[in-house]
């Protein structure tokens, strides 16, 4: 091999060996996890067939672990029944999480339920598995669109059951610094 071609070929691999170590040390470097967060969809079982769907996007930065006011996302539920009903879309303004379980709360941006823009409202959810559940705050206050001021983070226990196979959420809990 000529000289020139051996110093290329030299060259290159060094390049090369060089690149894959920075990318593997880049990988290798532990990224630091958020939070909190609750994500999924998930339908509600009602014997009398309705169609009542649940889905989360919502995530507490590491950054803002003692905060869980500066969570961020959105949230989405609909409920309809022999085709009357309605849907919502809430921006995330809290989001407690402990274990399993998670609470998130937020503001409504987008519904076609008369008087519930503008209005908070909560969830909660029960990440079991096999048999996640979920409860709402206005199982307690009546339908969003009546519910006053409800504070951030607020709901019900998760009583109702999801139906069998739609439930796909994922918490991660929330480990504050006592």
């Amino acid at each position: 091999m000529k000289r020139r071609t051996k110093i290329v070929v030299l060259a290159s691999a060094l390049l090369l060996t060089a690149g894959v170590a920075s990318a593997a040390t880049a990988a290798d470097e532990p990224r630091q996890r958020e939070a909190a967060a609750l994500t999924g969809t998930a339908m509600l079982y009602r014997s009398a067939g309705d169609d009542i769907t649940f889905s989360f996007d919502a995530h507490l930065a590491a950054k803002d672990k003692a905060d869980p006011a500066k969570a961020t996302g959105t949230f989405e539920f609909s409920h309809y029944l022999n085709g009357k009903g309605a849907r919502a879309k809430a921006k995330v303004d809290c989001l407690l999480t402990g274990g399993k379980v998670a609470v998130v709360s937020g503001v409504i941006t987008e519904s076609d339920l008369p008087g519930a823009k503008g209005k908070r409202v909560g969830v909660t959810v029960h990440d079991s598995g096999r048999h996640d559940r979920l409860g709402y705050s206005w199982a307690a206050t009546g339908s969003p669109a009546e519910t006053k001021e409800l504070p951030r983070c607020v709901s019900s226990a998760p009583f109702e059951k999801v139906e069998k196979g739609t439930g796909d959420f994922t918490v991660v809990p929330w480990q504050p610094e006592l």
